[in-house]
């Protein structure tokens, strides 16, 4: 059984959906959805043609550009950027006005992008001041320090509130393994409620790259928890900018102070840690603290819920080791998600597989052949 990976909005799910069921007409659904008529027929053509992978995103970039920008210029932009990294296209495009050089807005953006400096959160940050949740325990960031300077294999793990900076969980595991990180994460959440959502990297044990979808044991028990889960691009460690400033200043701190001795490690984080929290002030707070920022979250920590489906749905628990027998035929769906309830919604000669709102697989019931859906992450912080 062939395997392919995917990555497509969801958006384009839904209309093809409802489009294909033809309980309302593509006219009104292309209005809803904001696109025109042409653009809907295309989509439904493309995914009777080719299922999920003829309606993903596809590159605009053109084969010929005679009138790209000279190397010198993108040099230029791409120094202006990294010299200013929180500044956008509009603020760089004005510093080369003030020295002569006349550049539209758009073609510094697409300088950038194609430098592979625009990233997910630029995206939604604000016209003035830095990208910033609007509440507490809206996002949180959650990340393993380096392990440089701890005696172990992984250093410190991480969970800091997005909004206020407030570091939520500062624990020298030892390990990065998901027993010892859903113990610490247990216990935030009962002492701080439960967040919205959470920003991780592609790492484990909140990810496995052996593993169908990435699941593991450990993001499905977030996820039953009703937290939306969101991974930061590879190689773009700025995805998660505050996180990776909090270790920054975790670092120099370890360096610059009297270093803990053998078995006293959590002992000076928690003292790090709360000094952070309740002393030193934020530059990006107005020099306030992010204890004067933050509040425990509404949301009380409950055990972790099965995803509730509507009572028409077409439903199947998957067997020990994650696989779905359906149409007389066994599908692979992911290993992680062992004797959960699945849900189906069929289009045409394809099923689709839901794990509560989320989408993981496209199973191809003419061809016998699976399409893994992985996240696109610079679609993930469309919250």
């Amino acid at each position: 059984m062939s395997w392919r990976h995917v990555e497509v909005s969801s958006q384009r799910v839904s209309f093809v959906q409802e489009a294909v069921s033809g309980l309302r007409s593509l006219a009104v659904l292309c209005e809803e959805y904001g696109i025109s008529r042409p653009t809907g027929y295309l989509w439904v053509k493309r995914y009777r043609e080719s299922g999920l992978s003829g309606i993903a995103e596809r590159s605009r970039k053109p084969l010929h550009s005679p009138g790209r920008s000279s190397a010198e210029l993108e040099g230029r932009i791409e120094d202006l950027r990294r010299l200013y990294p929180e500044w956008g296209a509009r603020k760089l495009q004005w510093l080369l006005e003030k020295d002569g050089v006349n550049v539209p807005v758009a073609t510094v953006h697409r300088i950038l992008k194609r430098r592979g400096l625009v990233h997910p959160l630029d995206r939604h940050r604000k016209a003035t001041g830095s990208f910033c949740r609007e509440r507490p325990n809206q996002l949180w960031q959650m990340d393993f320090k380096s392990p440089k300077g701890w005696g172990t294999h992984i250093g410190p793990l991480s969970v800091l509130d997005d909004h206020s900076r407030y570091a939520v969980a500062l624990e020298h595991l030892g390990s990065s393994g998901a027993d010892g990180v859903q113990q610490r994460l247990d216990q935030a959440f009962r002492d701080c409620g439960l967040p919205d959502a959470m920003l991780m990297d592609h790492g484990t044990p909140w990810w496995n790259m052996q593993s169908a979808g990435g699941w593991t044991q450990l993001s499905v028990w977030l996820m039953r928890l009703s937290i939306r889960l969101y991974f930061s691009g590879y190689s773009h460690p700025q995805t998660q900018g505050k996180v990776e400033r909090f270790h920054r200043s975790l670092e120099m701190a370890r360096r610059r102070r009297v270093q803990p001795e053998k078995g006293q490690e959590q002992a000076w984080l928690d003292s790090f840690r709360y000094e952070y929290n309740h002393i030193r002030p934020h530059q990006a707070l107005e020099m306030a603290t992010p204890a004067s920022r933050w509040k425990a979250s509404l949301r009380p920590f409950t055990k972790p819920l099965d995803p509730v489906y509507p009572a028409d749905a077409e439903v199947y628990p998957l067997n020990s080791n994650g696989s779905l027998r359906l149409d007389k035929a066994t599908w692979q769906v992911a290993g992680a998600l062992a004797g959960q309830l699945v849900r189906i919604q069929r289009i045409d000669h394809r099923a689709l597989v839901f794990y509560g709102a989320t989408l993981i697989r496209e199973l191809d019931l003419a061809g016998h052949g699976s399409t893994i859906v992985e996240p696109c992450p610079a679609n993930f912080l469309n919250l």
